[in-house]
């Protein structure tokens, strides 16, 4: 099913791309100010389902939404681990893909790490 391209969806897909690193919902209401709270979530969700951005849990319980790289529609997979800084609160994704052994029998169907330190700028 084809979706629209409308200009919020632009908008907010603008912010995350130009900001680098993952941003909460409360990061994004502040660069795309002419979008209601529930209109930002409606697109942050629609983004989740279509592939084009992941969603990190921080360790302070908000959720970080980061754009999708290098990932195909049919192995769409995040087994990376993201780190945020307790400073400044910046998350971020780490390059490393993780491989994880699980007992037989058992299928992974997702994974969410998260590393909590200093980044460069704080430390």
């Amino acid at each position: 099913m084809n979706r629209r391209k409308t200009k919020s969806k632009r908008d907010v897909l603008e912010a995350l791309k130009s900001k680098g690193s993952a941003m909460s919902h409360e990061m994004l209401e502040a660069v795309v100010e002419d979008y209601n709270r529930a209109t930002i979530y409606r697109i942050l969700n629609r983004f989740r389902e279509e592939g084009i951005v992941h969603r990190i849990v921080g360790v302070n319980g908000k959720q970080y939404f980061a754009i999708c790289t290098n990932c195909e529609k049919e192995n769409h997979n995040h087994n990376h681990i993201h780190f945020q800084c307790n400073t400044c609160e910046k998350v971020e994704c780490l390059n490393e893909e993780l491989q994880i052994n699980l007992p037989k029998g058992y299928v992974l169907e997702g994974f969410n790490g998260l590393v909590s330190g200093l980044c460069s700028n704080c430390s």
